[in-house]
């Protein structure tokens, strides 16, 4: 698995942009608002910046806050459980643009 599937090497947390960054073993780079994270949303600055990479790469963890999260989940858009992301779903569901209005 270590050969076929990239692992996280380095990650940060972004203040200016409001986002998680991870670097991966292949090179390739991707980044996720911290609010969409199960159990980052609010946090502060001090403690998202905390955010360190699993020993094997598979993993992104927050000691201070008690949260990890998997960077394969992560890269499949899924930042927490059914029902957060249920949440997630609905909040988004809930917000108003013109294309949503026209539409209605």
């Amino acid at each position: 698995m270590a050969t076929s599937e990239p692992r996280a090497t380095r990650a940060f947390y972004d203040a200016y942009l409001g986002m998680i960054i991870v670097f991966l073993s292949n090179k390739c780079m991707f980044g996720f608002p911290s609010e969409i994270g199960q159990g980052l949303a609010g946090a502060s600055v001090k403690d998202l910046a905390e955010v360190e990479v699993t020993p094997s790469g598979q993993g992104l963890h927050w000691k201070t806050l008690d949260v990890d999260l998997s960077i394969p989940a992560l890269m499949n858009g899924i930042f927490g459980t059914k029902k957060w992301m249920a949440e997630l779903a609905r909040k988004g569901g809930n917000s108003t643009s013109t294309a949503k209005s026209e539409a209605s």
